[in-house]
């Protein structure tokens, strides 16, 4: 209902009187409220107000039959009568929600569904209530538990809701669009534009959607489109409320006058056949609401706001004799709903009041309504004696309380061990008559024991088990595997369950409710997955890298250019590092420092991942620093050159990581040898003192960087070598600190630990009387952070624990070439001025923004997971808001963290690897504007690697310069892929197949055919791609690959790179043609690139109905152009070509997509024709395929 034409004095009821959850006697509770009315010791009246029994029912018309307080002078804003049993909800202006059972109104349940705002309304289903407030959509179970809890933006304001279907769901409100909720996944699946904003009121026939705006108007929409088919403007002031039934439409409201809104007398009421208004119909009251009540006739209840009801045909005239009275407790009534059986009439005042009127003394909501459950009784008093004296007796039995204290049966882990069970060894007379068939044994029974009955005995000296045979008997301790009870659930290690569709039915949603994108962790070498999103969220490397382009065919950095524009183009979605890890691997040196790891040694988490991370670190800065120092490429390929960054002696890596430093060698002579040298990162160096002291971070990164140790070193005054001493001196800071930690043994670890204890009593000691004992806040604190004195919230004691990095350091060069370190707080920022005013005097300050941790996990090896900052600049793009927060990246798995999360490390599984300290106003210095180095020579004619390759064996025609695409032109795509890896599986009990780990594929041939023009048809890429891994799986009758193919010293193939493929493919998708083929998706990932979606036209899912199974080219070539392909092997010329033909049988068909109706009877034809065909194509007579025959035609004619 729009309340906007309603008595002012409503203003009165603001939330705040009403936050608290439990209902309490309000101020402006009318006198009369509490006649006959019981209040309990806290002044909240529960009972119902009971009816005289001198109140006689008239059969066939209303009377009153109950009134019930819900809450006591809280308005009630909405009342619902629940279609599935008999009870009648209502729900106040302090977003309480009660329920009452039956006609007697008897109360069910009571419980808060907002805090703060009222629910507006209430809509039942089978398994629960959906509730919407201003801004939140809830729903939850009769009884008061919440099902899901969908947060809305906070700029909505929503005022009802529709639902179309049992899992469908409309929301509507003073914003100009309508949003599509699917109740399944509790996601918005559309969005739909509203002409005319403020939609209060929704309806919904077997003919149209009726929406209804505060403006005054009545917009009828289509029901599969939402699209305007016809509009009524009722009334000039404002819509009050309609109702549909039938062919008729009627509605009440408000009219514009000089003083304001007045209540129009008049129902508006149309015609639905003719779409035309009939005579309006007066009426003797002053309508706020109105309903049909079809019983007999289809007549209508008008109801005022101050208690007035009158029954009228709408096609007829009102008789003032048909009007009754509804005494209302307080002065207005705030709402009114019919229950389904049209039997019973609810109506809701603004002192809290709830009225039931019936027109029968024993009415039924429903015609059919199921039982309702109600709670069990006690069952205490009932319990049978226990007998003692039976041993046998469970003690479970016995009622116990509930409690939260510690039980005594509760041993702690330190004075409690398990006790595992060892299988006993096998009979000696078994191993020796034992006969091995493969690796299974089959031997004789010797019958020295008993069948199926082995007896287990107890070893407690026993110490041979690790703690993977540590496993407890209770089904909840193998269910939690208690090796992991310390290790945070989003810090384990995160897989891919695989099921027969691969990953398409993977709810990655589940992992990562963010718009930015993870990492696929099932590639070879994906430990370092983490440190390429750290990379990423630098703003200044993640530009730089875009702009970079060179020839080299394995350039990391071109490769993570590549990856990271994937990122940005990511809407959630995960993505996967394949080139860039295989890049990786080609790489002599990577091989040579260890950095390559094995596919068991990764499984199995045999290699140290805290220094194999370390070492990563250090390689892919040096790499990415040689990579960037190569100035001299083609034009074609002159990204990085061109780019702002650049300067003429080093890399941009080189300005961002790279720190000057001076390094002094003193011989014990008096000779001092000074050289300077550069350097990307720093190891910690930690300090040999054991006596627990405190030591600040900033002490030991100054001990680190200006490191002081004795050495032999070649002197020139003494020709030989001596004992010196080396020092460093800092001449230049880098712009972004990188910090290798070294926690590699358990001094390290030790040294941690104990500093973080030192740290945590100095921060009690500072804190004392301060410091909250937990960190739950109370309403009021909430409240406090929001206003300025609150931002400063003094930390609670589990944000103090384990912590000893700093947030942020301030580092100054001084005069005589040395550095001073110190921790750096906010309140010092206030103490000694802004941070960009001293660099002037070198000093700078530096804030943490990214540390990588080494989860110690016994069972799985470990992982490695990343804390980043990210700035303002990621969530602009990715989420439209202007703000920076710390996430938590593990893998796939993105979560959102509170800051002091990123330097709490637990060191007995959590254990510090890389830290990262940037900048203030880092990107302020850089020009981060990213501009796409990719040219359209990339399209050009090139020559093969292939040394046999022939003129004749030309199977494309690369594009002229006039043929270049354009947005929007069509590209018909189809790709081969040869096997690198097999897929491991394992066969559960049960004989169905469980999928560990997938094939590895590789992309072997890639073909795009023009889609207009008049060479239509004519591929203009066929590239085979050259492959220095081992093949394991050619898959020659689905690819149409041989042995010797993708060898460039015997193959008579077009032969290039996946690079020099990649960027004609990058080209095209950056240019924005239209991609057309069969089963793109899996083409596109395998290839690893990212294609809008609004660019790819899959005739898979053109040819699809839901719920049904997908369709093969081959079928569909078959079924629609009367064409068999692939009879042999596949070839991508032809299927590219032939997923061509059928877009535009599509189109033809659809007319563009206008027809979806006379399609979907194309779709049901076709799988009506293929189940009887089994979905097999029939064979032909003569192998006679057009594969090659047309292309090759025209190449020559060409």
């Amino acid at each position: 209902m729009n309340f906007e034409g309603l008595d002012p004095g409503l203003a009165e009821y603001a939330p705040a009187m009403h936050s608290a959850l439990d209902p309490v006697l309000d101020a402006h509770l009318n006198p009369s409220l509490l006649q006959n009315v019981e209040l309990d010791p806290e002044g909240v009246a529960l009972e119902a107000l009971p009816v005289q029994e001198s109140v006689h029912i008239m059969e066939g018309v209303y009377s009153e039959l109950h009134s019930v307080v819900a809450e006591v002078g809280v308005p009630v804003t909405v009342s619902h009568f629940d279609l599935h049993e008999e009870m009648l909800w209502v729900g106040s202006h302090g977003g309480h929600a009660t329920s009452f059972f039956g006609p007697t109104l008897e109360r069910y349940s009571s419980f808060q569904v907002n805090s703060s705002d009222e629910i507006r309304q209430i809509q039942s289903l089978e398994n629960g209530i959906l509730f919407l407030t201003k801004n939140n959509l809830k729903y939850m179970a009769r009884g008061g538990l919440i099902i899901f809890d969908y947060l809305l933006d906070e700029s909505e304001d929503m005022q009802s809701l529709l639902l179309t279907d049992s899992s469908m769901l409309l929301v509507g409100g003073l914003q100009n669009h309508i949003l599509e909720i699917d109740l399944n996944t509790v996601q918005e699946t559309q969005k739909y534009a509203v002409e005319t904003p403020g939609v209060a009121i929704m309806r919904q026939t077997n003919r149209f959607f009726f929406c209804g705006h505060t403006s005054g108007k009545i917009s009828l929409r289509d029901l599969r489109t939402f699209k305007v088919e016809h509009e009524f403007d009722a009334f000039s002031g404002s819509l009050s409320d309609f109702d549909v039934h039938g062919n008729l439409l009627a509605s009440c409201g408000f009219s514009s006058r000089l003083t304001g809104l007045a209540c129009d007398r008049f129902l508006k009421v149309y015609d639905l056949r003719m779409m035309r208004a009939i005579t309006p119909l007066q009426v003797h009251v002053d309508p706020a609401f109105l309903r049909f009540i079809p019983t007999y006739t289809s007549r209508l209840a008008i109801i005022s706001q101050s208690g007035q009801c009158q029954f009228c045909e709408p096609t007829g005239l009102a008789n003032p004799a048909d009007i009754f009275h509804v005494n209302p407790v307080g002065p207005l009534l705030m709402t009114f709903d019919v229950s389904a059986s049209k039997q019973a009439l609810a109506f809701g005042d603004s002192e809290g009041c709830v009225h039931l009127w019936t027109d029968s003394p024993e009415p039924s909501f429903n015609p059919y309504s199921r039982e309702t459950e109600f709670a069990l009784p006690c069952l205490v008093d009932s319990l049978p004696p226990l007998d003692w004296s039976q041993d046998l007796l469970p003690l479970s039995l016995i009622p116990v309380p509930l409690t939260t204290d510690t039980l005594l049966s509760d041993w702690p882990a330190a004075n409690s061990a398990p006790a595992p069970r060892r299988a006993p060894p096998v009979d000696a007379e078994i191993l020796r008559t034992m006969k091995k068939v493969g690796f299974i044994g089959y031997a004789p029974n010797p019958r020295t024991r008993l069948r199926n009955q082995i007896p287990y005995r107890l070893k407690e000296s026993d110490s041979e088990f690790d703690s993977f045979s540590k496993v407890t008997e209770s089904p909840i301790g193998r269910e939690e595997e208690p090796h992991l009870h310390m290790v945070s659930k989003k810090y384990r290690k995160v897989t891919i369950k695989y099921s027969k569709l691969g990953l398409e039915d993977f709810d990655f949603k589940h992992y990562n409710k963010t718009l930015f994108a993870g990492l696929e962790p099932h590639i070879p070498n994906a430990y370092c997955n983490c440190m390429i999103q750290v990379l990423y969220f630098l703003e200044p490397v993640r530009c730089l890298i875009q702009n970079h382009l060179c020839q080299k065919e394995f350039c990391l950095a071109c490769e993570l250019g590549f990856l990271f524009h994937m990122l940005d183009l990511s809407r959630g979605d995960p993505c996967q590092g394949s080139n860039f890890l295989r890049a990786f691997r080609t790489i002599p040196e990577a091989s040579a420092l260890g950095l390559i790891l094995a596919d068991s040694d990764e499984a199995s988490g045999k290699g140290n991942l805290a220094r194999l991370i370390q070492r990563w670190n250090r390689f892919i800065l040096t790499q990415l620093h040689q990579d960037m120092q190569e100035l001299e490429v083609p034009q074609a390929y002159r990204g990085a050159a061109s780019s702002s960054f650049c300067s003429s002696g080093d890399s941009v890596i080189g300005q961002l990581f790279s720190c000057e430093m001076e390094n002094c060698s003193l011989c014990r002579c008096g000779s001092e040898t000074v050289r300077a040298s550069s350097t990307l990162l720093f190891t910690l160096s930690y300090p040999e003192d054991k006596t627990g002291k405190n030591c600040d971070f900033a002490q030991v990164l100054k001990r680190s960087i200006c490191l002081e140790q004795n050495t032999q070193a070649w002197c020139d005054n003494c020709e030989k070598y001596q004992p010196t001493i080396q020092t460093r001196n800092i001449r230049h800071l880098p712009d972004i600190l990188v910090i290798n930690c070294e926690v590699n043994s358990l001094k390290e670890a030790d040294f941690w630990r104990m500093q973080a204890d030192v740290a945590f009593k100095m921060a009690i000691k500072k804190h004392s009387g301060e410091i909250s004992k937990n960190t739950e806040l109370a309403l009021a604190d909430w409240k406090e952070l929001g206003s300025p004195e609150g931002m400063l919230r003094c930390p609670s004691i589990e944000e103090l624990k384990n912590v000893w990095l700093p947030f942020s350091i301030r580092m100054k060069l001084t005069k005589n070439k040395g550095l001073d370190v110190c921790n750096w707080t906010d309140g010092d920022e206030m103490q000694w001025g802004p941070a960009r005013a001293e660099e002037e005097h070198g000093v700078y300050v530096y804030d943490l923004m990214a540390t990588v941790v080494h989860i110690l996990d016994s069972r799985t090896g470990g992982s490695l997971v990343a804390h980043i900052k990210v700035g303002e600049t990621y969530h602009q793009r990715k989420e439209g808001v202007t703000h920076q927060q710390w996430y938590l990246f593990n893998d796939f798995l993105i979560e959102p963290i509170d800051k002091h999360e990123a330097v709490q490390f637990d060191m007995n599984w959590k254990v510090p690897a890389i830290l990262y300290y940037t900048k203030r106003n880092l990107n302020s210095k850089y020009n981060l504007n990213i501009k796409n180095p990719i040219e359209a020579s990339v399209l050009m004619a090139e020559a093969s690697l292939a040394r046999k390759q022939r003129k004749t064996h030309t199977t494309f025609i690369p594009l002229m310069l006039n043929e270049m695409p354009q947005v929007g032109d069509l590209v018909g795509l189809d790709a081969e892929f040869v096997t690198l890896n097999e897929e491991e599986a394992e066969l559960r009990s049960d004989g169905t197949k469980s999928t560990i780990k997938p094939s590895q594929m590789s992309v072997a041939r890639i073909t795009c055919v023009r889609g207009q023009g008049p060479n239509e048809g004519i591929p203009f890429i066929d590239d085979y791609i050259s492959t220095q891994e081992q093949v394991v799986d050619y898959l020659t009758q689905y690819s149409g690959i041989k042995p010797g193919d993708l060898d460039a010293k015997i193959s008579s193939k077009h032969l290039t790179t996946l690079k020099s493929t990649y960027l004609k493919l990058r080209f095209l998708i950056d240019i924005g043609v239209k991609f057309v083929g069969h089963g793109l998706q899996k083409d596109f990932r395998v290839i690893n690139l990212m294609v809008p979606k609004d660019q790819v036209l899959d005739t898979v899912y053109l040819f699809h109905m839901p719920r049904k199974r997908m369709i093969s080219l081959r079928f569909l070539a078959w079924y629609f152009l009367d064409l068999k392909i692939q009879g042999e092997t596949h070839d991508s010329i032809e299927d590219a070509r032939t997923a061509l033909q059928l877009y535009q049988k599509y189109l033809e068909l659809s007319k563009n997509g206008t027809e979806p109706e006379s399609f979907h009877k194309v779709l049901k034809g076709l799988y009506e024709k293929g189940r009887k065909m089994d979905w097999k194509v029939p064979e032909p007579e003569g192998q006679t395929s057009p594969k090659n025959a047309a292309v090759f035609s025209s190449v020559l004619a060409l």
